[in-house]
């Protein structure tokens, strides 16, 4: 017997799943973006795991948390708003973000977004693609 296929996961269903990502979901949850990334899209999104925002400063994660519009602003800065895959990435310079900056691509034995390295790529979800980064992104304008 034929089963049904299982539906695809959004952005944040697809990240939430993985339990590395936790610090992002309640960042993303506590800016608003959560419902954006659960829409229709399609959007790209560059992931920082719990390690890559362990990585900050001490204390810039909860100072993150407390200023709401940095935290959107710094977010928005992580998602471009349309499919990119690692293949288009490689020849691109630079993308524009939802923040409105464009985030930098360079390609050479590695990709890296700002330099943030791209650690897994390509990861489907059902409104875009999710590329995990060793790095939390920071936008100029914050």
């Amino acid at each position: 017997m034929l089963q049904t296929p299982k539906r695809q996961k959004n952005i944040v269903e697809t990240v939430r799943r993985t339990g590395e990502f936790n610090t992002l979901i309640t960042a993303l949850q506590r800016a608003g973006l959560d419902a954006e990334l659960a829409s229709e899209g399609p959007y790209t999104m560059f992931a920082p795991s719990d390690e890559a925002f362990r990585e900050l400063p001490e204390g810039a994660v909860e100072t993150l948390l407390d200023e709401p519009d940095t935290l959107t602003s710094v977010l928005s800065y992580h998602i471009v708003p349309r499919r990119v895959t690692v293949a288009e990435a490689a020849w691109m310079r630079g993308a524009p973000t939802v923040n409105g900056e464009d985030v930098l691509v360079l390609c050479d034995e590695e990709i890296h977004v700002d330099g943030a390295r791209l650690v897994e790529a390509d990861i489907e979800a059902s409104n875009g693609l999710i590329h995990v980064i060793d790095r939390v992104l920071l936008p100029a304008k914050i």
